[in-house]
């Protein structure tokens, strides 16, 4: 009864809206109410998804995120495997953070490791898009210094380490990591290249079609930047966890031919330009979703946030959160760029 009232709301609102794509007999359901930031309908039974934002993670005003998720929509459409935009919902009182209509892509989630190939084929995509003049990036953020820029997010995250109920021994080594950053950031600050990259790449943000091509459908955190922090998060068990559609610990070996695979995607020069750094920014990338559990189970694990209203999926990042910050757990991620395993399988390809 409850998602009965939402859609009829739901409908009185977008009936008020004047956007071609909405017709006169208008008909929606409920696709997902899993995500963090937004909630997703089909229109229609059709090809169109409306796609409404709960909230901002980076903490956008409405009208900044509509423009930007709009923006990251439209420049990832070259790539082929993402949705496209067809219009922007304004905001309103009954749509207080407005919404988007994107394209439905008819898919399941990802079974890993098999689709691991599909993955690393839609990310090389994405950032095969030639980059824009510098003048012709905004409003998508521009990492110029990755590693600094992503160390600013860590050390805003890690504020919440304190109050995040994390055992003391993995704390830490939380702590040892981010000190590790702090030390490393003249090492690794200078890239190669840039490009589109997706930022939020864990494998419940992909669907797989019938033919079993991958696509990257939540674009809210794309970003002009270097590829090697998607493809860490991708694969990392923090992110292999997230969803429990396609929830799954990854060996080293599956890990290592998901990188090998990309990097045949690559012309030889590009390939050898970001392989020295893979490891490091996994390294990184493990620091900034471990702290991000830290805010989650902090600030937004409680019952009137606007990332918790689906009870199951809450249930189930809980407890993923409660496994990451193991101590087991957080070692044996840690094994993956101290023992130098990982690299030594990516090398030997």
């Amino acid at each position: 009864m409850k998602e009965d009232k939402s859609a009829e709301e739901l409908i009185k609102a977008l009936r008020e809206n004047s956007s071609p794509y909405l017709s006169e007999k208008l008909e929606i359901s409920i696709l997902s109410t899993k995500g963090v930031s937004h909630d997703h309908w089909q229109i229609n039974k059709s090809n169109m998804i409306l796609r409404l934002p709960k909230m901002s993670q980076w903490g956008m005003t409405p009208k900044e995120q509509l423009l930007y998720e709009k923006t990251a929509f439209q420049r990832a459409q070259a790539s082929c495997h993402s949705p496209r935009v067809f219009d922007v919902l304004p905001i309103s009182e009954a749509l207080p953070r407005g919404g988007l209509i994107v394209e439905f892509i008819e898919g399941r989630p990802p079974k890993l490791p098999h689709d691991l190939g599909a993955i690393a084929k839609a990310l090389s995509a994405i950032h095969f898009i030639p980059l824009p003049d510098q003048d012709k990036r905004h409003p998508l953020q521009f990492h110029r210094h990755p590693f600094s820029s992503t160390l600013s997010v860590i050390e805003e995250q890690a504020s919440f380490l304190s109050s995040a109920n994390i055992n003391s021994k993995s704390l830490k080594i939380i702590f040892d990591e981010l000190n590790w950053a702090k030390n490393s950031v003249n090492t690794y600050n200078k890239p190669n290249f840039y490009c589109l990259v997706g930022t939020d790449t864990h494998p419940g943000n992909f669907l797989i079609d019938d033919i079993g091509k991958a696509w990257f459908v939540d674009l809210e955190k794309m970003l002009y930047g270097v590829p090697h922090i998607d493809l860490a998060h991708a694969t990392l068990a923090v992110s292999t966890g997230w969803d429990p559609d396609c929830s799954v610990k990854l060996t080293k070996e599956d890990i290592g031919e998901f990188y090998i695979e990309y990097l045949r995607l690559l012309e030889p020069n590009m390939a050898n330009n970001i392989i020295s750094a893979l490891i490091p920014l996994r390294r990184l990338t493990w620091l900034r979703t471990i702290t991000w559990f830290a805010r989650w189970r902090s600030a937004w694990q409680i019952d009137n946030h606007p990332a918790v209203r689906d009870p199951i999926m809450t249930a189930h990042i809980a407890n993923h959160i409660e496994d990451s910050f193991k101590l087991e757990n957080i070692r044996d991620a840690q094994s993956e760029w101290l023992d130098g395993s990982l690299t030594k399988i990516i090398l030997n390809q």
